[in-house]
């Protein structure tokens, strides 16, 4: 039999006995990430709100008072001095009563700015002074493994800060609204209902997304909006109060076609959209598109799926004539499709 031999023989120090100090070197480490969690604490702390909604009852009672009914709540963040605030349209979207409850506890009435339940970011502004403005950072230089703070108001309890890594970047979300939401930051920090809207923080105090999601019941699965994201949508609904998006009025599916037929026609790909519905007055119906044509490129751009053909129909694509290359029984058709600016929600 082998002899167990300690490390300690061949020089190595001793494992620490159970009750030892620790090294200097943990103290010194744990102590810098204390620091650096608090010092993001104190620089973006002043900057989260609490945001509750209602929404008018469908019923009066006996007197002659309207009564409310509580909407829910989640988290913001004031990103302007002159009172503009960043949350999920989850949020609010659909509320005639937004109110904002600032650190000081002052409770304030808002008013909505602009709403994209698309890539589920909202703006709303309050009247107030003395306001202290979140900085925006830059998503794109995080980085897997990299420290990230939360603050918000988990389930009512107000400037909650939780703690943690990125997980993972660019990852796919599915909005509410159906559209798929791209280069979503991955994280562990613990969220919860509540934590909604509230931003996502690095360690040097710069926001560097909007906590949007979580997976229950898995533990430590939470997405948050990148902040480059955020700030172009933000500057969309304040100069816009929308975002505009070209729509040509087709309802699709993913199909995937045999492969003699993909090669047949040289695609890059066996996958494509296949049209199940198309609105009457529609661009799609001006141009002649059927149910049961086969999209397979927009733009020269290869389609396929819907996430694709929403990626193309971008504002820059309102009002323009675009070409359309699908597949009609077995023969490849290029129509000419001008979409217009998708209808309000």
């Amino acid at each position: 039999m082998a002899e167990l031999r300690w490390l300690s023989e061949s020089g190595l120090p001793e494992a620490p006995e159970p009750g030892d100090a620790p090294a200097p070197e943990a103290d010194e480490l744990l102590d810098a990430y204390s620091r650096a969690v608090t010092r993001a604490v104190e620089a973006v702390g002043p900057s989260v709100v609490k945001i509750e909604v209602a929404h008018a009852s469908r019923r009066r009672p006996a007197s002659s008072d309207p009564t409310r009914r509580p909407g829910g709540s989640g988290s913001g963040f004031v990103f302007t001095p002159d009172g503009l605030l960043l949350t999920n349209s989850h949020v609010i979207h659909g509320s005639p009563t937004i109110e904002v409850v600032l650190p000081d506890g002052r409770r304030l009435r808002a008013d909505l700015v602009g709403d994209d339940s698309d890539t589920d970011l909202a703006v709303v502004r309050v009247s107030a002074t003395d306001l202290a403005p979140a900085q925006l950072g830059d998503s794109s230089t995080l980085k897997p493994g990299q420290l990230v703070i939360a603050i918000g108001n988990p389930y009512g309890f107000q400037a909650t800060v939780t703690a943690g890594v990125v997980s993972a970047l660019g990852r796919s979300l599915r909005s509410r609204s159906g559209r798929l939401m791209d280069g979503i930051i991955q994280t562990d920090v613990a969220l919860n209902p509540g934590n909604s809207g509230g931003p996502l923080v690095n360690g040097r105090g710069e926001v560097v997304g909007v906590n949007t999601a979580m997976i229950l019941p898995a533990q430590g699965l939470c997405f948050a909006i990148p902040a480059n994201t955020a700030r172009w949508v933000a500057s969309r609904l304040i100069r816009d109060g929308r975002i505009r998006r070209a729509w040509i009025g087709i309802g699709g599916q993913q199909v995937t076609m045999q492969r003699r037929v993909a090669r047949h026609f040289e695609l890059p790909s066996e996958k494509a959209l296949m049209i199940v519905h198309v609105e009457g007055g529609s661009p799609a119906h001006h141009a002649g598109l059927r149910e049961g044509d086969v999209v397979i490129a927009f733009e020269d751009e290869a389609v396929g799926g819907v996430d694709d053909l929403h990626k193309a129909l971008s504002d820059g694509a309102i009002g323009r004539e675009c070409r359309l290359t699908l597949l009609r029984r077995a023969e490849k058709l290029m129509v000419a499709v001008t979409p217009i600016e998708s209808p309000a929600d």
